[in-house]
Order: C-alpha cells, then structure tokens, then sequence
C-alpha cells in the first residue's frame, strides 16, 4: 500500500524544492544577501560519522538549554528532549552535512561564505516520494495553524541527534559548569564543528551540528511511508545570507 501522508504535515512546493536541491552538489539556493549577483552554490556533501541509535528512538534538539543547565546544576528535573514520534529500525546511521558557499566582501575584507544548508540522517538508501515535518512525541498536528513549522530551539545555534534511550547520560557533559563556564568534556571532535559523546554501556551516541537558533525537522519518507531520511534546516527556502 502505498503512503498517504497528513496535508498539514506535507512540505510545500518550495520546502520540497529546497529540500532536494539542498543535497545536490552545484544546486543554486538562492544568492547573497543585498548581492543579487552572487549565487550561493552547493559546494559538497560531507559524510561527518555514523551514530548508533540502538533504541530505534530518535532526539532531535539541543544538546542543553540555559535555563535546564541551571536546573540540572541546582539538582532539579530538566525538561525531556524533543523526541520524535517517529521511529526508525535501530542501528547505525550516516550523518552528512551540505555545505555552500557564496562569497562576500564586507569593509573591503572578502569572504567565502561557507554555511551548512542542512543536516541529515540517512536511514536507507530508499528513494524518498514525499516530505513531511516531523512531530515530536508531545506535539499535537490538531493545534497546528496553517503554515506554522513546528522547531526545536537553540540558545548556542547548536542541534543534535541522541538516542532518547540514553540521552540523561549523553547530554549530561552539555550540563556541567565549573563557576558559570562550561566545564571540559569527554567528547570527541568531528569534521563540521561537529561534537560526539557516547555511551558504551549501551552502545549509543549523540553527535552535534550547526542550526542557527534551532531547526525545522524533515521526514523524507519512501512510497511505503517508511523513513528514508531526516533532514534538519534552520532556515528555508529562499536565499542565505
């Protein structure tokens, strides 16, 4: 059978658009902000690390907010991930950032302007026929109003992707400070400003990434509505500064 997916959830023709072209090395996105001229181009794809979701549930969010990072300090309960409602096979995914560049001059200095466009997650190499926002386990489609996007938000313009099984102890290095500065972490560096923290005990991982003030959630789901791909953008369509 094939998916039929909620009208309210569905990417319009523009999110679709960006959301494919996004991921097209030489794709145009739009062209530099007050430089109609200049063009920003898809420069690559690059494939960061693979991360291992053994639960099969998915965070996608901050890795710490600042009003939980004083709750964590003062011993008090944080507020729990945005967790999607979605679940994926568990296992070990790929995680790719598309990079662009339209470059700028700015008080005579010149820049390449290099950004991330999106990040995402591929769960399978199944072609994808339709996008839709991804709901987290708490939201309600019923409360959407017409053309809202439902986001995680970000006080550092850092997301992540966390196994929710083992999130309180992937999440806690995020939460420690030493006199109001954050404390040094046991985490490992990625291409991409990209950070992982991981839990052996039970095999799972978090991994950061760019998103400027948050993200909007994409599902990229096949002709039989499984998830292909999730996809995350801090701003779209239109042209990037």
């Amino acid at each position: 059978m094939e998916w039929i997916g909620d009208a309210r959830l569905a990417a319009g023709p523009e999110a679709t658009w960006y959301l494919e072209a996004a991921f097209t090395p030489g794709a145009q996105l739009g062209t530099v902000y007050d430089d109609p001229t200049t063009p920003v181009v898809v420069t690559g794809i690059e494939e960061v690390t693979r991360i291992r979701i053994p639960s099969g549930r998915l965070v996608v969010d901050a890795p710490w907010h600042d009003d939980e990072v004083r709750e964590y300090e003062r011993g008090l309960p944080t507020s729990p991930p945005r967790e999607l409602a979605a679940r994926i096979p568990p296992g070990a995914y790929r995680m790719e950032i598309a990079w662009t560049a339209g470059p700028y001059e700015f008080f005579g200095e010149h820049f390449d302007g290099v950004e991330c466009a999106a990040t995402r997650l591929c769960i399978s190499d199944e072609p994808v026929t339709g996008w839709e926002m991804a709901l987290g386990v708490d939201d309600d489609v019923d409360r959407l109003q017409p053309g809202e996007r439902v986001r995680f938000s970000s006080d550092a313009n850092v997301g992540c992707f966390a196994d929710a099984g083992a999130w309180t102890a992937l999440a806690a290095p995020f939460r420690t400070y030493v006199d109001g500065t954050p404390a040094p972490r046991d985490s490992e560096k990625l291409p991409g400003w990209c950070e992982r923290v991981s839990d052996e005990s039970q095999q799972a991982d978090l991994v950061t990434f760019q998103a400027e003030s948050g993200g909007v959630v994409w599902l990229g789901r096949t002709r039989t509505g499984d998830v292909a791909t999730i996809v995350v953008t801090s701003g779209l369509p239109g042209a990037k500064a």
